[in-house]
């Protein structure tokens, strides 16, 4: 039988041996856990191309000057949802903050919920267009007001735009607002258009990240936005299209430039295809072609494209810089770029820095 001491020495050397293997243990695991991520790849350092910052001026029909009053009577109409057929759209339901914007769902939805063929865009800036639409049929802001108020949109039916001018003529806050505005017209739907129109050129986005670095602002870009401006400009070619500083195809081309990238024709017998500009044009040429849209809020304005058919900026920024969709008429600015994964990755970041800062706001309607 051992002794006592015997005991404790053989309890005390099993102690150290639990605690020693105990102690390798915790020493392991921090250095398991502690294992660096792998490291991003730095940005490449490239040289940055000028940024235009001077938009162009704008123009203001002869007939509508613009005028304080005008303006406030316009911001309370394009929110002002008894202008529809059915009491349930305003031109903001298509073009809300909480979609840069833009339209929430692929295809616009206008009164008595009645699906539409086209996307609404972001009508940020709106006012530097000279034509409006995806297809470019109307010719002025005042127009394209018009279209939309006796269109789909609102459902009226431009053979009923003077009836409903004249139910609007019964609100007093409205009939008072005309009579100072258009003293010599009143409530007609030509003095509505004209209203909303004037509101829509206060739509001014000049305030994003972009512009506060073409303005100087070295620190208003990170580097990797800045890797992608360098990229939207030189090897991606995006600018061959969207030309900053509206980062459209507007500046110097009345009525802008129309192309098909082939969205909305893969899989598509002819006669299934929205036709866009062609319809209008009456050219070969511009089948399947649509008004190059403004990039500013685009990071904001998902779905994208006429259709809404694509889902994410990425997936959008991916279709047009490895050429588009092919088919009869796809244009030849389109191409692949040869883009990596990183490159892709630069350019989605630059486009989030021309998300716009200012929101419309909801006015007080009169009663």
């Amino acid at each position: 039988m051992p002794s006592t001491s015997s005991t404790w020495r053989a309890f005390a050397a099993s102690l150290v041996i639990v605690f020693a293997v105990g102690l390798a243990s915790c020493k392991s695991k921090p250095t398991e856990e502690q294992v660096a991520p792998p490291a991003e790849p730095p940005v490449e350092k490239v040289e940055l191309p000028p940024a235009p910052a001077e938009f162009p001026q704008m123009r203001i029909p002869e007939d509508n000057p613009q005028t304080a009053d005008k303006i406030a009577l316009g911001h309370q109409l394009f929110f002002d949802a008894r202008l529809s057929v059915d009491g349930s759209r305003s031109c903001y339901s298509c073009h809300q903050n909480e979609h840069g914007n833009g339209g929430e769902t692929p295809l616009a939805v206008g009164a008595k919920e009645k699906q539409l063929t086209r996307h609404s865009p972001v009508i940020w800036n709106t006012a530097y267009f000279g034509a409006f639409y995806w297809d470019g049929r109307a010719g002025s802001l005042e127009a394209q007001a018009k279209g939309a108020w006796g269109g789909g949109n609102m459902g009226v039916g431009k053979e009923n735009l003077a009836a409903k001018a004249a139910e609007l003529a019964k609100i007093k806050g409205y009939k008072k607002q005309f009579k100072k505005v258009f003293p010599d017209e009143g409530v007609t739907p030509d003095t509505i258009a004209k209203a909303i129109s004037a509101y829509e050129r206060t739509l001014v986005c000049n305030d994003t990240a972009y512009d506060r670095y073409a303005k100087g602002d070295d620190s208003a870009l990170t580097d990797q936005q800045k890797q992608g401006w360098a990229l939207f400009m030189g090897k991606g070619q995006c600018a061959a299209c969207h030309a900053p500083p509206l980062f459209s195809s507007a500046m110097g081309v009345p009525g802008g430039l129309y192309y098909n990238a082939g969205i909305g024709t893969a899989g598509k017998a002819e006669d299934q295809v929205d036709v866009g500009r062609s319809k209008i044009s009456e050219q070969d040429a511009d089948w399947a072609a649509f008004k190059v849209p403004s990039l500013r809020n685009v990071s904001k304005s998902a779905p994208y494209f006429h259709d809404g058919s694509v889902a994410t900026l990425a997936e959008a920024v991916k279709i047009m810089a490895t050429g588009g969709i092919d088919n009869k008429n796809k244009t030849a600015l389109l191409a692949d770029r040869r883009l990596s994964e990183g490159e892709l990755g630069a350019l989605v970041a630059f486009l989030g820095a021309l998300e716009c800062g200012g929101k419309l706001e909801q006015p007080e309607l009169p009663k």
